[in-house]
């Protein structure tokens, strides 16, 4: 396979981190700018929260079938595609005149955000070469982390001086540069096998994402428990469903066999219990510096950016080293640092240190920046060529399952926890501001225990999946039939044999 040259190599990893920055960022953009769009449209909140949900469940139930179509089509146009898709709903979101529309131009935004999501990972895999995918995988987690840390603070800014559109016209002329540089300095795709696309696979997997994420996304909003679980009972249905039907069918949206390799069975498993940990963090953090230690909004968000800044100094650096060493090791280490810094969190209170606060974050961003590029790196590298789409989209899937998965089960905790604790404290006399900073604790320790015990499971998981060799002396996990990998391509990991 041919390899991009040294000299284009940064331009496109420009093109693919620029896409993937403004994807995520517009995930979590928006949130701060609710208000002032409720003000704007004098709606319902519930029916503002459609402007968010909306994006999230559309970009989680079509990661699989948009990498599955890059596949078929080329990953470069489905990526190009996607780009041209999200600069135009993001315009269109700009123009809206109500509420309806807004969220219509969202599922719009989404569905570019969605193909740019699922086709990076595969991009990189196709055209970097294996010693030096690691630090490819690292410039996109940087690219991930400094949308979290841009989100809130440049959505404020945006609202507050010019208005709740700016947060999507700001997306078009930034998206019109991304375009243009991923159109001229991306690699052309290469030859295609014609094959047919699973039709039934991807509306059964869409239906029964939707099913299982929509639940958990209205979870807090007064869904009816029947209905919760009807729709959670439905979506798990349809799931086994669809993996039926990939066993049955001549051309899957994804081959089963795929998940045969324990390397790309466990980095997946690893990378959702790494979101969800990661996701238990994004949701209470801000509750925390906000209701214990009453920082305003803006200070919330600046209080935060420990986190994703130590991210974004760390993943170039393992993505780089995971390129000459075996990365199960960096990995796993990378999920026990940041089980640590969750556990010191979890001891967070009222009149505990700023230090402390910011000293357990920054471990919990360090051990996410060891883990996410070289877990990345080992899920492409043990995919055939010919499922490197279909396998980055499953990766960008379970990242966003984790996220929602993450949010849902802080939420629940943090509820439950600090209710029982409000009972137990009220019943002993304590009233007033005392009650309501101790019950706030008594939710906020065991959601981040919790928290911690997920970055163990990525722990274990992430180390179960057996040694990783290096890129370049490996070989490939052997596809069903023919299999259009050149002899000495070298970029199929798999796991040691003797582990």
């Amino acid at each position: 396979m041919k390899r991009i040259g040294t000299g284009n190599y940064p331009v496109m990893l420009l093109s693919l981190a620029l896409g993937t920055f403004m994807a995520a960022l517009d995930t979590s953009v928006v949130n701060i700018a609710v208000p002032v769009i409720q003000a704007e449209f004098g709606a319902e909140l519930a029916t503002v929260e459609w402007v968010i949900i909306s994006y999230l469940l559309v970009v989680s139930s079509l990661l699989l079938t948009f990498g599955r179509l890059s596949d078929i089509h080329g990953h470069k146009k489905v990526y190009l595609a996607g780009f041209c898709i999200f600069t135009l709903g993001s315009l269109l979101c700009s123009l809206s005149t109500g509420i309806e529309m807004l969220v219509a131009f969202r599922v719009v935004q989404a569905l570019g955000s969605g193909m740019m999501f699922s086709t990076s990972s595969a991009i990189i895999t196709d055209n970097v070469a294996p010693e030096k995918r690691g630090g490819a995988f690292g410039v996109i987690a940087v690219a991930v982390a400094a949308a979290g840390c841009a989100g809130p603070v440049l959505g404020g800014f945006l609202a507050d001086l010019l208005g709740w559109q700016s947060v999507f016209y700001i997306n078009v002329p930034i998206g019109i540069v991304g375009i243009i540089l991923a159109a001229k300095w991306i690699p052309k795709d290469g030859e295609q096998k014609a094959s047919p696309f699973d039709i039934k696979g991807a509306l059964v997997l869409f239906a029964a994402l939707f099913l299982i994420l929509l639940p958990l996304n209205l979870a807090g909003d007064g869904l009816a428990p029947a209905l919760f679980f009807a729709m959670l009972a439905a979506g798990l249905v349809l799931g086994g469903i669809f993996l039926i039907h990939e066993r049955r069918t001549s051309f899957p949206m994804i081959r089963l066999t795929l998940f045969r390799s324990r390397v790309f069975s466990a980095s997946l498993i690893a990378a959702a219990f790494c979101y969800m940990a990661q996701y238990i963090v994004v949701f209470m953090m801000p509750q925390y510096f906000q209701n214990d230690l009453l920082l305003s909004p803006s200070m919330a968000g600046l209080a935060y950016l420990p986190f994703p800044l130590a991210t974004i100094v760390i993943a170039p650096v393992s993505g780089s080293f995971s390129d000459r060493h075996d990365s199960r090791i960096l990995s796993s280490a990378g999920m026990g640092v940041m089980a640590l810094g969750l556990f010191l969190v979890s001891f967070a209170r009222a009149d505990t240190s700023r230090w402390y606060v910011v000293l357990a974050l920054v471990l919990t961003g360090i051990g996410s920046g060891m883990f996410q590029s070289p877990n990345n790196s080992a899920v492409m590298g043990s995919a055939p060529a010919e499922q490197r789409g279909a396998a980055s989209g499953t990766l960008a899937m379970m990242r966003n399952v984790g996220m929602v998965l993450g949010v849902a089960a802080g939420g629940a905790l943090f509820g439950v926890y600090s209710l029982r604790t409000q009972e137990v404290l009220s019943s002993s006399g304590l009233t007033g501001e005392a009650l309501k900073l101790a019950s706030f604790s008594g939710g906020f320790r065991p959601t981040f225990l919790t928290a911690a015990g997920f970055a163990v499971l990525a722990m274990v998981a992430s180390f179960v999946k057996g040694k990783v060799r290096r890129a370049d002396a490996s070989v490939g996990i052997p596809a069903e039939g023919p299999s259009d990998r050149e002899p000495g391509d070298g970029s199929i990991r798999r796991e040691d044999p003797g582990e």
